[in-house]
């Protein structure tokens, strides 16, 4: 089946520093040269989509362009030979959907090298329903348990915790046990955080700089995944117990923090950075094997995501720019 043309999200700027997102219908070589082609089953929305989609030029820096960093579908031609057709692919990181046209498309093309199989156990819905958010949460935890977590320690604090991210780890960790403490500046949803099976539900503001003036506070947290950065980052740093650790991922907050060394060698705390994007392939693999196994989160995911069409998508990347979302939002592609 050759590719002629189909259906995408693209971002023009319309004006220095304005930029509109519609649905548009594109041509085949107005995809990058690459020898993988995939028809999308499924796509999804990140926080780093949103920002490619406004004209965030360090996340994008030429337009027109698709975005959507996450992908699922079936294999319509390899020249590289690595895939046969009738494959379904998962496609996440690397430069996908930021400096190369993304996911938010009913067809893609990517080097091999970016695609690994769909695991069993794992529907397209479901694993867009985790998609880079779900990836990047289960590598916190990952990170968490190489660093000795056990739930007997004691809570786990999670913070943006209504985010894709913060609500995938929340589901993740409650199942494994853990007793999570949730962070959110969203208390209206503090049953949507109840149902994944979060402890407690702290507001936001008691993690803010101004709470938080010593250069160490109370040890609180066992361990932490954080995903939003910025002051609130160092804060939970500040409050972890001794020999704990705080898995960061995220910068909605902020990119810089005031820092000192003393919970670092007074408490032996660790930072630990998650890395999702430029990760080895087979590192991902791994990991979405143990979201289709272990770590199968299928019920909750269900609670956590909702599926929209190709033209909602649009206005759920302005509600998640203006930090609005919640949970994820998992596009349906046309039937292929």
């Amino acid at each position: 089946m050759a590719i002629t043309e189909f259906r995408a999200i693209r971002i023009h700027e319309v004006a220095p520093g304005k930029y509109d997102q519609q649905v548009a219908s594109c041509r085949r070589d107005e995809l990058p040269d690459y020898p993988l082609q995939i028809a999308v089953a499924h796509s999804s929305l990140n926080y780093k989509d949103a920002l490619s989609a406004f004209g965030n030029r360090a996340i994008t820096p030429v337009y027109p362009h698709i975005p959507g960093i996450d992908a699922v579908g079936v294999v319509v031609a390899d020249k590289s030979g690595t895939f046969k057709p009738g494959q379904t692919l998962l496609v996440t990181g690397y430069d996908f959907g930021t400096s190369s046209a993304g996911g938010l498309a009913e067809y893609i093309a990517v080097p091999a090298q970016w695609a690994t199989p769909l695991p069993a156990g794992l529907s397209t819905y479901e694993s867009m329903a985790l998609g880079t958010a779900g990836l990047t949460a289960a590598l916190c935890v990952d990170k968490l348990l190489g660093s000795g977590a056990k739930p007997q320690d004691g809570e786990v604090l999670v913070t943006g915790a209504t985010g894709g991210v913060g609500s995938i780890a929340v589901a993740l960790l409650a199942k494994l046990g853990f007793r999570v403490a949730a962070v959110t500046g969203k208390l209206e949803s503090t049953q949507f955080l109840t149902n994944l099976g979060a402890w407690k539900i702290l507001d936001r503001e008691t993690l803010s700089s101004t709470a938080h003036r010593k250069a160490m506070t109370k040890p609180k947290w066992a361990w932490a995944v954080d995903a939003v950065g910025g002051e609130i980052l160092f804060n939970v740093v500040k409050s972890l117990a001794y020999g704990g650790a705080v898995a960061a991922c995220g910068m909605i907050a902020g990119v810089q923090f005031q820092a000192n060394v003393f919970p670092f060698i007074l408490r032996g705390v660790s930072l630990l950075g998650v890395d999702s994007v430029t990760l080895p392939l087979a590192k991902k693999a791994a990991i979405w094997e143990m979201l289709a196994s272990e770590w199968y989160i299928g019920e909750q995911l269900q609670k956590i995501a909702k599926e929209i069409s190709l033209e909602q998508v649009p206005a759920c990347l302005a509600r998640l720019h203006r930090g609005h979302g919640i949970g994820r939002y998992v596009v349906k592609m046309a039937p292929v």
